[in-house]
């Protein structure tokens, strides 16, 4: 299972959850499952965040693949250059 790291002040629609383990072989997959889990957490999901895979940052990557062993950062939206 990916283990899944909830950043900064995102952890305030997961009830103060920082870790979490999800499995999932895609980020579209395991942003469907956190929702699920945390449903606070749609909006800002629909309006977009960022992604850190194994230390790559990624957005609006949806069918990015997950390794069984992944450490995947949620963070909010990284914007600019």
């Amino acid at each position: 299972m990916a283990r899944v790291v909830i950043f900064g002040s995102l952890r305030a629609l997961t009830a103060g959850e920082a870790e979490i383990e999800i499995e999932a072989s895609t980020t579209r997959e395991l942003l469907d499952k956190l929702v699920a889990r945390y449903p606070a957490l749609e909006e800002t999901v629909a309006a977009g965040i960022s992604l850190a895979i194994d230390g790559e940052v990624f957005k609006e990557a949806w069918f990015t693949p997950i390794g069984a062993d992944s450490e995947v950062v949620v963070m909010p939206l990284m914007v600019g250059g």
